[in-house]
């Protein structure tokens, strides 16, 4: 069995730190993403949502990951820096080149796209209604609910979809999909068939896709 370098108790309460300090900004960067939400749905504005990536990214790796998370795990260096490198991949693809840009519609795809951005922002309310207590509890901007964002839009984003671009977040879908069962995080089983998802859309999904249009 998988040992943790911390005990369920100091990771609580790295939340709990987390949220007494940050909770102003963790809120903006709610609404912030639910404005991404409606935008999107209307087809609007999408460098708002590329923006509001890099910025979650970023957010995760510095107000998370170094500021907190550190102090009861060295690999929260590590994660860091994956998260900043995520970072950096959605400023050269979505801001700078602006090569992504997201679909709406109705197909599969599209409803699993909206149902993970939706989930990840009630992702708080979840974690309240599964037990836990604020302060000490998952809320927004950590990298979980991130990640879960994250998918849902890189779903529905314009093919051919960098495959740079999913491999940390299929990565982490699976680190944070271990919380379910490490930790009693329950609401972190979605980042599972999230990572799933990804995988299968990038693997399969994507590049049958692409072969049936050049052939048209």
């Amino acid at each position: 069995m998988m040992t943790l370098p911390f005990t369920p108790d100091q990771f609580f309460e790295v939340f709990g730190s987390y949220n007494e300090s940050l909770w102003p900004f963790a809120i903006a960067l709610w609404l912030a993403s639910f404005a991404a939400l409606v935008f999107h749905l209307r087809g609007q504005l999408q460098r708002f949502t590329n923006v509001l990536l890099v910025t979650h990214w970023l957010w995760s790796a510095i107000a998370y990951h170094i500021a907190f998370f550190s102090r009861i795990n060295p690999a929260a260096w590590l994660f860091a820096g994956l998260f900043l490198v995520q970072a950096l991949l959605f400023v050269w693809y979505g801001v700078l080149i602006e090569r992504l840009n997201y679909s709406s519609g109705r197909s599969l795809r599209h409803v699993l796209s909206s149902g993970l951005i939706v989930y990840a922002l009630i992702y708080p309310a979840l974690s309240w209604f599964e037990g836990f207590s604020f302060p000490r509890m998952p809320t927004f901007g950590i990298p979980c609910p991130t990640t879960l964002l994250t998918v849902g839009f890189l779903l529905v984003a314009n093919r051919p979809l960098p495959r740079g671009l999913t491999a940390i977040p299929i990565v982490w879908t699976f680190i944070g999909g271990s919380a379910a069962f490490l930790l009693g995080v329950h609401a972190d089983l979605m980042l599972l068939a999230a990572g799933i998802s990804m995988l299968i859309y990038v693997v399969w999904a994507q590049p049958k896709a692409l072969g049936h249009r050049a052939t048209l």
